[in-house]
């Protein structure tokens, strides 16, 4: 029964870390399922609590921060807006540094130029910031 009792406790643990994103409900949800396994074993009470404790202590301080730390720094893949740095464009219209549109992976796009120069429709251009909805671009190289 008390093995029972561990792995709900360890199931809704971890599920309700889907909801907080701290990742210590998931290292305690973690130290339940650890305690379930111990108890299914045929240990005792007093066992279970205490694999619950030491293993809860030891994620959160051990496991916790490297995994925070790993999901910080990210895959590398860049996502939204930061996919588009450094991607080539077609200006589609004139773009100097009051605006323009240019072509940015099949998209148009409000652009204008970082260096004030004047891009021509058709030619190419760089994409370097994006601010807002505004693709501020430099004429390629």
């Amino acid at each position: 029964m008390a093995a029972l009792i561990w792995l709900i406790v360890g199931i809704l643990l971890v599920v309700a870390e889907v909801l907080s994103g701290d990742f210590v409900l998931v290292m305690l949800g973690a130290a339940a399922l650890a305690a379930a396994g111990v108890s299914a074993l045929g240990a005792g009470d007093l066992v279970s609590m205490l694999v619950f404790a030491v293993s809860s202590v030891g994620l959160i301080v051990g496991a916790r921060p490297f995994v925070k730390k790993r999901l910080q720094l990210g895959s590398g893949i860049r996502m939204h807006h930061e996919a588009l740095l450094g991607s080539r464009a077609i200006a589609l219209s004139q773009v100097d540094e009051h605006g323009g549109q240019v072509k940015i992976g099949g998209e148009t796009w409000s652009a204008r130029t970082l260096d004030g120069s004047v891009v021509e429709a058709g030619e190419a251009v760089t994409v370097v910031e994006i601010s807002g909805a505004m693709a501020v671009v430099i004429a390629a190289v």
